[in-house]
């Protein structure tokens, strides 16, 4: 690589001019070579009254030869640079003070080649340190008053001599209650021996937790670090005080639930021995010295082998590694008095941080049962035990879980997160919902399973659910850019009875799979009636996806529990496997039937379908119920809503929710035009500017492809603008009238009385 040679000069020149600090260039005969116009100012000279004068002469004599020699002895490399106070003689022969900084300028090779002098008066040195000073203190004042925490200094007797405002919103006192005082009453009883150590101790800061007494008579749980400062010449402690009564909740329940797990263990009828990766006993519980004869101090660090066997060791270490719990029936287990023990046991991986460090094996004593008898047994009760098992588990996880979460959310709220902190926090929140959602397919699973699962029977409509589910995925297929739409066959009921909870549970599960194994193209879901004559009828739904697919020897293991295509994907996916395995259960509680349909070309296709009955409902409005009433002037509308931005979006639908209507949502004008063609909607609110197709071309589509118009919806168009002419202009492109944002819940309850004002 060639070399660039840069002129420096061009570089320092306005630096050496324009600076407010005075520099000279000397000669390393100690000669004035140049001064700057800052320097030149401060002492009253031109520059060609200096020109070639000895340095030595404009330094006070009492000053010059100490100063001087200190700066020639920067040329033997004994110190890099100099710096001292002395006084210049100005032009008018007074003196000045200045701190005078020295070093040498040198060329590549180390050479000399100039001494640079850089001059600062002391009165600007010392008026710079107040103003620092006075700031400091100031800034340190609105630390003290705008702090959450508690910051407060007690002197050698622990009386506190200075408290923040914060101890009134923490504790309710004002400072004036508690300056003055040791305050010992007001800890708790079991923890004042601890809080005087630490007034006491001679460490210079220690940290501590203790109770403190609110005015209301509740104690707080405080961590406060206690500093030793030295403060006009006396011991000070410096202390800042934190609530963490939240943290010290969540402990107790995780705690608990740890206590809960340790019970299980302890008091299983069955040996439940942890292993390490290699085979290793970690622990066990008091079952498992009666099954095996040896002491627990025995058991430590023994290789499981010398209980049952190479062999059945080495099935058990293959086993652990599919991450799911598996039952094994292994030949015996050797007791340390020689006989054999016939076992059954069940193998499920200990998983730390998402890593597998090991695995449990739960061994059950089936020598005084036949096998056969214990194999039936086994299958019923063994499956009641793990759903037990995991629905309590899952609770006594979640209870905390959601603690972290909500506190996740609180710190998220703070303006005091800087940015790194706010990554760690969302990454905090993202892996605690993950979680979340983990535990919730386990318990929908075991519900399921356990038969705890009921179906709730109510009126819906079917384009609602379909959209609602639509509206909830768009964001990730957004995110993927994936299209995602919904074709609702003509021949479908508007409203149908069945459970719409259940039916939108397993749409998702099966939208949401498409989405995750699709990169590139499309998600389609396709919803007719087989039979749409009679009472009861079937809702056919198919979701097919331009993804990845799906072997066609994996079809028949895809609704299996806790199954995935791991083996095929490389484990690029997240989840637990239950997806399905729920999704088909739920199906076949609502008499349907649901595959994974042969499919040429790219992409997979799921087909199921649900029995639902015939409502008696007709048109485009819900029945009214006790839950949801109609408002007494219009009656509930059913109204669709297109905007594009997702926080106008929220805002209109709260607003129209609370007028007492039903509310659809369209993300941009396309989809605010397929969903008005295969929906039935009384009115609709149009924003004019969205993205793929803007309102007023929406809303002519709607009207050219829609029914009589004495039939067709109301449309209204929303929008920033409110220029004279927009009115009319408008209502010439097919608006029925117009709104202007910011949008009011009292101009909506307007425009809505205006069109639809019924009789009382």
């Amino acid at each position: 690589m060639s070399e660039i040679s840069i002129d420096h000069s061009s570089f320092f020149d306005p630096i050496y001019q324009f600076s407010p600090v005075g520099t000279a260039l000397v000669s390393l005969e100690g000669e004035w070579r140049s001064a700057n116009p800052a320097l030149l100012d401060q002492l009253g000279y031109s520059e060609a009254e200096i020109a070639g004068m000895a340095f030595s002469d404009y330094i006070h004599p009492e000053d010059a030869g100490k100063a001087l020699t200190k700066t020639f002895e920067l040329l033997s490399h004994q110190q890099p640079k100099h710096e001292c106070e002395l006084r210049f003689i100005k032009k008018d022969g007074d003196f000045i003070w200045m701190s005078y900084f020295a070093s040498a300028a040198r060329d590549q090779d180390q050479e000399p080649l100039y001494f640079v002098v850089n001059l600062i008066p002391l009165q600007t040195i010392q008026k710079n340190n107040l103003d620092f000073a006075q700031e400091s203190e100031e800034m340190y004042r609105l630390v003290c008053e705008h702090a959450q925490e508690i910051i407060y200094y007690c002197n050698d007797h622990g009386e506190w001599m200075y408290c923040s405002p914060a101890v009134y919103e923490q504790l309710g006192y004002t400072p004036s209650d508690i300056i003055g005082k040791d305050n010992m009453d007001l800890y708790h009883p079991e923890d004042k021996e601890k809080v005087k150590e630490a007034h006491e101790i001679d460490n210079d800061k220690n940290i501590l937790q203790y109770r403190f007494r609110h005015k209301d008579g509740d104690y707080i749980w405080f961590e406060t670090t206690f500093q030793r400062v030295k403060y006009n010449g006396s011991l000070r402690r410096l202390c800042i005080s934190r609530d963490i009564t939240d943290r010290k909740d969540m402990e107790t329940k995780l705690t608990e639930t740890v206590q809960r797990y340790t019970s299980l263990k302890k008091y299983n009828h069955d040996a439940v021995i942890s292993l390490d990766l290699k085979g290793n006993i970690i622990h066990g519980n008091v079952m498992a010295e009666k099954l095996t004869g040896y002491e627990m101090a025995q058991l430590e660090g023994m290789n499981f082998s010398k209980l049952i066997g190479a062999v059945n060791l080495r099935k058990i270490l293959k086993d652990s590694l599919n991450d799911i719990s598996i039952e094994n029936n292994i030949n015996g287990l050797k007791h340390r008095d020689g006989h054999d023990v016939e076992v059954i046991t069940t193998i499920a991986p200990i998983i730390i941080n998402q890593r597998n460090v090991g695995f449990y094996v739960i061994i059950k004593d089936i020598t005084e049962q036949k096998k056969l008898i214990l194999a039936k047994e086994m299958a019923e009760n063994t499956n009641q035990a793990k759903s037990a098992f995991l629905a309590m588990m899952s609770h006594e996880i979640r209870t905390p879980m959601n603690g972290v979460i909500g506190m996740t959310d609180l710190l998220l709220e703070s303006t005091e997160l800087d940015s790194e902190q706010e990554e760690y926090v969302h990454i905090i929140r993202k892996s605690g919902e993950s979680l979340l959602n983990i535990i919730n397919d386990i318990l929908d699973f075991s519900k399921i399973e356990s038969g705890k699962t009921s179906l709730v029977q109510k009126p819906f409509k079917v384009r609602d659910l379909t959209s609602e589910v639509v509206q909830l995925l768009r964001p990730k297929a957004i995110k993927k850019n994936l299209n995602i739409s919904v074709t609702v066959s003509n021949n479908v009921p508007l409203h149908v009875v069945g459970d719409a909870e259940r039916l939108k549970q397993v749409l998702i599960n099966l939208v949401d799979n498409s989405l995750k194994f699709t990169s590139q193209g499309s998600v389609v879901v396709e919803v007719e009636a087989l039979n749409p004559y009679g009472k009861t009828m079937e809702l056919q739904f198919v979701v097919h996806d331009t993804g990845v697919g799906i072997p066609e020897d994996k079809l028949e293991k895809l609704f299996e529990p806790f199954y995935q295509l791991d083996n095929f994907m490389i484990r690029k996916q997240e989840g637990t496997g239950l997806g399905l395995a729920i999704s088909k259960k739920l199906v076949e509680l609502m008499g349907g039937q649901i595959t994974a349909l042969k499919k040429e070309g790219p992409g997979a296709a799921f087909q199921f379908s649900v029995i639902v009955m015939s409502s008696d409902l007709s048109g485009g409005f819900d029945a009214p119920t006790d839950e949801d009433p109609f408002s007494e002037e219009t009656g509930r509308l059913n109204i669709l809503v297109g905007e594009d931005n997702i926080t106008n979006q929220l805002v209109i639908r709260k607003m129209l929710e609370k007028l007492g209507h039903h509310v659809s949502m369209a993300s941009d004008g396309r989809e605010a035009v397929d969903m008005a063609q295969n929906g039935c909607y009384d009115l609709i609110f149009m924003d004019i500017q969205m993205p793929e197709m803007n309102g007023l071309e929406a809303a002519q589509c709607i009207r050219k492809s829609g029914p009589s118009t004495e039939n067709s919806p109301v449309i209204i168009a929303v929008t920033a603008n409110a220029l004279k002419g927009d009115r009319e202009y408008y209502l010439s492109q097919g608006m029925d009238d117009y709104i202007t944002k910011p949008l009011k819940s009292s101009v909506l309850s307007e425009v809505i009385e205006k069109y639809f004002k019924v009789e009382k």
